[in-house]
């Protein structure tokens, strides 16, 4: 897909490449397609099995296979052409800050009640440490009140789930080892496989959510942020 004139994997491995804090970029993928549109504007690509089911399994295999050693280890989803690197930055420092980190991710705030509807916009609940307790595609938490006080009075805060997750690479190998599990597969949702796992994933908050391709919909809305984007450069 061809986003503004360049292919959408593009604009997601440009964004990644402006993180100071990564020393590789690779796209991972089991699309000949792919991997031919990234050679041809010079980034790097491997091949991974069309069997794995998810992208998470996927970089698992990368690393296994490129023997990387690197401390920590990030699932970019190709879908992001929007993704702030500085947010890629800040997942990395949450490694560093916190050694004993397993793996982190990224919310933005969700205040309009169309979006938390959409069951395209994963929704996270966090503890007071901001580790998570659950991701869905449901509006959780479920507002009892919502046909009596509306949205405007909920006393709850509504989150949404940002497509990128860090591993440390430990935590990573283990990850692929796993079977599928219940909820990953009932919510299609590949990072519930790790909460079921015991793994604490530390969500790390952004005010700046950005639209990812999910739908049809999404590549008008995408293809104008980022001539919106351009034109503040």
């Amino acid at each position: 897909m061809e986003i503004n004139g360049k292919p959408l994997i593009q604009w997601v491995y440009e964004r990644a490449s402006q993180a100071k804090r990564f020393e590789r970029v690779i796209v991972a993928t089991d699309d000949e397609r792919i991997r031919e549109a990234v050679k041809g504007f010079g980034g790097e690509a491997i091949m991974s099995p069309p069997s794995l089911p998810t992208g998470s399994d996927r970089v698992a295999r990368v690393m296994q296979d490129m023997n990387l050693d690197h401390d920590v280890i990030m699932n970019l989803q190709g879908d992001e052409p929007l993704i702030d690197p500085t947010d890629l930055d800040r997942l990395v420092e949450c490694f560093e800050d916190e050694p004993e980190t397993q793996m982190a991710s990224l919310m933005a705030p969700l205040e309009n009640e169309e979006d938390i509807l959409d069951e395209n916009q994963v929704k996270c609940v966090v503890d007071r440490s901001h580790f998570a307790l659950y991701f869905s595609r449901h509006a959780i938490p479920f507002w009892r009140g919502r046909k009596e006080a509306g949205w405007a009075n909920c006393p709850a805060r509504y989150w949404m789930h940002l497509g990128v997750y860090a591993f440390s690479r430990s935590t990573l190998a283990q990850y692929a080892g796993w079977p599928r599990s219940m909820l990953e597969q009932s919510e299609s949702l590949e990072q519930l496989r790790a909460l079921e796992n015991g793994v604490r994933i530390k969500m790390i908050t952004t005010p700046h959510p950005w639209p990812g391709v999910n739908t049809p919909d999404d590549v008008e809305r995408v293809r104008k942020a980022l001539k919106e984007s351009m034109r503040k450069l």
